[in-house]
């Protein structure tokens, strides 16, 4: 099965037991190749970076939070090349199988980890989440899965992307399982109560008509748990402009951590992400000046917006996992129109949870809810209490 699905890398075989005792005990999980386990390499889905890096001398913290509190780790899953891609289609090693979603992407970078849980191989599995690395393979994958406050787990043991906005982010197949597992690696506060639901008109109207309606259902289930649902927007800068800054400011931070290494020599890297590589190494000062300006304009906004009570409800991509193969300038556009709906919260480090409560052509769709700074564990109550309403 593990074999049949394509989760898993090859280039290791890991299986750390859990704690006899704990709250994950006796439960399975995976880590995207990004993390850190001592002896073996991490291999960031590319396999230059495996040739010229030796193997890890430590396993990463959360790894480790999570083995303590019972969980068994079974294996590390396939990732995007260095987590620079939401496609799921990695060049080198091929793409995991959507069982959700059959001849369909399962979306990135954090791919295998998607594609394990919603194929049941693990009870749960760690992604990160940069550009929507974590909330769009579940969004296809028809799997829950949470973006983190950003920093409010350490990014400690993993191979860094962009550090202003990775976040260790994880997946389950349903919200009490993604809360057991906020209860272990959060220092979990107790949750606000939300009474207010905020609907921005132009998040909305990225999604095309079919996902907009089809997310009606779930919306309506959660308006039920409120008091406030209000229709707004954001004033400027647009979402156009936002997308704009938020690609620029991960674009220098991506040159940043991997220009010297991609400088060193010749690397064969896959279509679409070598180019997206080479466009970094072109970006500025002055354009990295002008996109932390309208960083500070988007988070100064979300932060007047999300009171301790307050959750912005959207879609979390325009639709169902585009299929596979598709030609590189269809995927790019599906890129630029899924980083337009998820650059609000990586400009802002705002934590953000996909629900998987709809479907269209047969396929997954995902509500998003994003709160306040911090306010992860009031997410993760609130999707249990959407389901437990269903």
């Amino acid at each position: 099965m593990t074999a049949a699905l394509g989760a898993f890398v090859t280039h290791c075989d890991i299986r750390i037991e859990g704690a006899e005792t704990g709250p994950l005990a006796g439960l399975t999980f995976a880590a995207k190749d990004l993390y850190d386990v001592a002896g073996t390499p991490t291999g960031c889905g590319n396999p230059d970076w495996i040739a010229t890096h030796a193997p890890a001398e430590k396993t990463a913290p959360v790894i480790e939070t999570l083995v303590a509190a019972g969980a068994t780790l079974v294996g590390k899953t396939l990732t995007d090349e260095l987590a620079y891609s939401l496609n799921g289609e990695n060049h080198h090693f091929g793409t995991p199988v959507n069982v959700n979603a059959p001849g369909r992407i399962p979306g990135g970078s954090s791919n295998g980890s998607a594609a394990a849980v919603a194929g049941a191989l693990v009870d749960f599995a760690l992604g990160s989440d940069t550009g929507g690395s974590v909330r769009i393979p579940a969004s296809f994958c028809g799997i829950y899965g949470l973006r983190p406050t950003h920093d409010r787990i350490p990014a400690l043991g993993i191979q860094a992307l962009a550090p202003g906005f990775d976040s260790i982010g994880w997946f389950a197949r349903d919200p009490e399982l993604m809360a057991r597992v906020g209860r272990v690696i959060f220092d979990w506060r107790a949750p606000a109560a939300p009474t207010r639901v905020l609907l921005p008109e132009s998040l909305w109207n990225l999604a095309p008509a079919a996902t907009r309606e089809a997310l009606q259902v779930p919306l309506q289930r959660l308006i039920g748990l409120v008091d406030t649902c209000e229709e707004m927007d954001f004033a400027a800068p647009d979402m156009a402009c936002r997308y704009e800054a938020f690609r620029t400011l991960q674009g220098r931070q991506v040159w940043r951590t991997h220009g010297d290494w991609l400088s060193a020599a010749p690397r064969d890297i896959g279509p679409g992400i070598k180019e997206r590589l080479q466009w970094t190494s072109t970006l500025t000062e002055a354009d990295e000046t002008a996109a932390a300006a309208v960083r500070a304009e988007v988070r100064a906004e979300l932060d007047a917006l999300l009171m301790p009570d307050t959750v912005i409800a959207a879609p979390v991509a325009p639709g169902p996992a585009p299929l596979c193969n598709l030609p590189e300038d269809a995927i790019e556009d599906t890129r630029r129109r899924i980083l337009a709906l998820t650059c609000s919260a990586g400009l802002g480090g705002l934590p953000q949870l996909s629900l998987p409560l709809a479907r269209v052509e047969d396929c997954p769709v995902a509500l998003s809810l994003m709160a306040g700074r911090g306010g992860d564990e009031m997410l993760l109550d609130l999707a249990c209490r959407l389901v437990e309403s269903d």
